[in-house]
């Protein structure tokens, strides 16, 4: 199983990486588009829709805002280009807003798996509610990936994902060598507070890394510490998240597309609930320092 991790690892990580180099925009957001709709079809599963008809339906009813935002981010992308206005160059506004949502359910959601603990696994929830939450973490995790790539240089998209893969592996070997107290025993049995303090670590040596690397001042080296700390704190908690729902429907992956990983959430579930709080901060420091 290891073994399988490790290859299919070694596979993804270079189209990862050339994609965020080498990718036009669109391209890139039409891919990550695809992932996030095939992450969907996964959801479909979980959420317990048994008929093709109502995963069909999902899967559109997540397109369409996909394509409006699309259209509305190439049309601010034009106008960034064609434009004189520092405010259109840089952020857009509107769309910026879109991302309180996001960050608020994250943010909810980690406090809620350490007040809830097992308590959460006995939710009960409509199949309509479970699509609408994971078209909403779905949406906003293809929205604001894309929108990084777009308004960041492609270094600090790399980042972020050089950041949730660090602390994943900082996780397990901090875990398997000094792992002893259960994070969330009920929802992840293998997740130790221990491997969570490793993530945390190996957040704070990447974020130090990238920094220095680029030649931030002090003042924006210590704030995007902060900021690594705080996506990967908010990424372990989403995959907890995801962990719970197929608790709750009884099932050990999300899918099976991947070897040795199972299915994209089951890869991406850390990913899908970072981005939005890794994009939020980056503007916000911006915006501090602009």
């Amino acid at each position: 199983m290891l073994l399988q991790r490790v290859i299919t690892a070694l596979v993804l990580a270079p189209l990862v990486v050339l994609a965020i180099f080498k990718l036009p925009h669109l391209y890139f957001a039409i891919i990550w588009g695809i992932v996030m709709l095939i992450a969907a079809w996964e959801w479909t599963n979980l959420a317990e829709v048994k008929t093709m008809l109502g995963k069909c339906l999902f899967l559109l009813a997540m397109l369409i805002p996909m394509v409006l935002l699309q259209f509305w981010t190439q049309l601010l992308e034009v106008l960034t280009q064609l434009s004189d206005w520092p405010e259109i160059r840089t952020y857009s506004g509107l769309i910026e807003l879109l991302v309180v949502p996001p960050v608020m359910f994250w943010l909810y959601v980690m406090f809620k798996i350490r007040r809830a603990g097992a308590d959460l696994l006995d939710i009960k929830m409509g199949i309509g509610k479970k699509l609408f939450i994971g078209g909403f973490v779905l949406v906003s995790a293809w929205l604001f990936l894309s929108r990084l790539i777009i308004l960041e240089e492609p270094a600090m998209t790399l980042f972020f994902f050089v950041l949730i893969w660090s602390a994943d592996i900082g996780a397990y070997f901090a875990g398997k060598k000094f792992g002893k107290t259960k994070l969330a025993i009920e929802i992840s049995p293998g997740k130790t507070l221990e491997g969570l303090y490793g993530a945390l670590v190996a957040s704070v040596v990447i974020g130090l890394v990238f920094t220095l690397s680029f030649g931030f001042s002090a003042m924006s080296v210590s704030d995007f510490l902060m900021l690594s700390v705080i996506t990967v704190l908010v990424s372990v908690y989403g995959d907890l998240f995801f962990s719970a729902a197929k608790r709750i429907r009884g099932v050990k992956d999300s899918g099976t597309i991947l070897p040795g990983h199972g299915g994209l959430l089951d890869r991406l579930d850390s990913v899908i609930a970072a981005v939005p709080v890794f994009y939020a901060g980056v503007w916000f420091i911006r915006w501090m320092y602009s």
